[in-house]
C-alpha cells in the first residue's frame, strides 16, 4: 500500500468513525467483564457463605460452582458479541473505507 492510500484512509471520516465505534464498544465490553470479575472477587471476600452454600439441601454442589462457570461463560458470550459486531458492522465500514480509498 502506498503512502497516499494510507494517508487518505487515515483522513477518511469513515475510518475515524470505525476507530471510534470499535474502541468504544471494546471499552464497554471490557468494563462489563471487569465488573463481573470484580463482583465475583468481592463476593469471595465479603460473602463466602453464599458461595459455600449448597444449591439444595440434598446437593453436594455449592453456589460457587455455577457462579464461577457463569463467569467463565460470560467471557465467551461477550467475545461472541464482539465477533458478531466485528463481522457485521465493522467489516462493512472497513469495506467502505477500502472502496473509498481505491477511488
Amino acid at each position: 500500500m502506498n503512502d497516499s492510500i494510507s494517508i487518505s484512509i487515515q483522513n477518511s471520516p469513515l475510518f475515524k468513525e470505525l476507530v471510534s465505534k470499535r474502541e468504544r464498544f471494546a471499552w464497554i465490553l471490557s468494563a462489563i467483564m471487569l465488573g463481573l470479575y470484580a463482583g465475583f472477587i468481592l463476593l469471595i471476600a465479603y460473602g463466602p457463605h453464599i458461595l459455600g452454600a449448597k444449591i439444595s439441601p440434598t446437593s453436594s454442589i455449592t453456589w460457587g460452582i455455577p457462579i464461577g462457570v457463569g463467569l467463565i461463560l460470560s467471557a465467551f458470550v461477550l467475545t461472541g458479541i464482539y465477533v458478531r459486531r466485528a463481522n457485521g458492522e465493522f467489516d462493512d465500514l472497513n469495506r467502505a473505507i477500502l472502496k473509498e480509498a481505491q477511488q
